[in-house]
């Protein structure tokens, strides 16, 4: 890993501190302010933790930055009321939501699908370095692990909800009297996530000269024996034997 890396990724972290210390200061609702940073504190660690032994690509460190600085955004003045209507229409002149004819305050949605749009493809680096995922499994399993994820944090959500209640939990789960919310939220990081995937997918087929040779070979059968009562039946036939 040569220079340039660790300079671009210290560019980063200070971009993003900077902007982070600003935010932190006098958000809408502090308590709620909170709430939402626990996951980035601790994703926070893990990225540095991990940086020695698993540095990331550069690529993947940018995609994740532009996603924390969003959140840090949704974070500050909370979601549900984050202004970017009252910004185009005092800076540009127009009002986003007049235009699509929306009632509600959609950055939410925004940051949705930019966690499948901006994340998937740093979970794909995960699968392939480490779980050495190739072909079709490569951009399988990093669009499954993202939807996943997505739930998973609508449950965090139900749960810190109902654990905090009142004006908070409100604050924090942001549905703004939609019902469906929380399936709009999945639903919107999935397509993310394939989007991403889709996109990753043509460059690789562009540039990548095995790219149908390994692709067959994802697919292909590795173990023609059954698993389940005959694997188990099989393992304690092994077993006595050593014995």
């Amino acid at each position: 890993m040569n220079i340039s890396h660790h300079k671009y990724l210290a560019i980063l972290t200070l971009i993003f501190s900077f902007l982070f210390i600003i935010l932190s200061i006098s958000p809408h609702d502090r308590s709620d302010w909170l709430l939402e940073n626990v996951l980035v504190f601790i994703f926070v660690i893990v990225l540095g933790i991990s940086y020695k032994k698993f540095p990331l690509s550069r690529v993947s460190y940018t995609l994740i930055f532009l996603f924390m600085c969003l959140h840090e955004v949704g974070a500050h003045y909370t979601y549900a009321k984050v202004p970017y209507d009252e910004f185009f229409l005092n800076n540009f002149g127009f009002s986003i939501n007049g235009i699509m004819g929306w009632e509600r305050n959609h950055f939410d949605r925004l940051v949705h699908l930019l966690y499948g749009l901006l994340l998937a493809y740093p979970i794909r680096e995960l699968y392939c370095r480490i779980a050495d995922s190739k072909g079709f499994w490569s951009y399988f399993f990093p669009l499954e692990l993202t939807m996943a994820s997505s739930m998973m944090f609508e449950l965090f959500e139900w749960g810190a909800a109902e654990l905090f209640g009142g004006d908070l939990g409100v604050a924090y789960l942001g549905t703004q009297g939609d019902i469906w919310d929380a399936h709009k939220d999945m639903g919107l990081a999935s397509l993310g996530a394939l989007i991403a995937m889709g996109i990753t997918l043509i460059i690789n087929l562009r540039i990548q000269k095995d790219f149908i040779e390994e692709w067959r070979s994802s697919l292909s059968i590795k173990n023609k024996y059954p698993l389940g009562e005959d694997e188990i039946k099989r393992l304690r036939q092994q077993s006595n034997s050593h014995n």
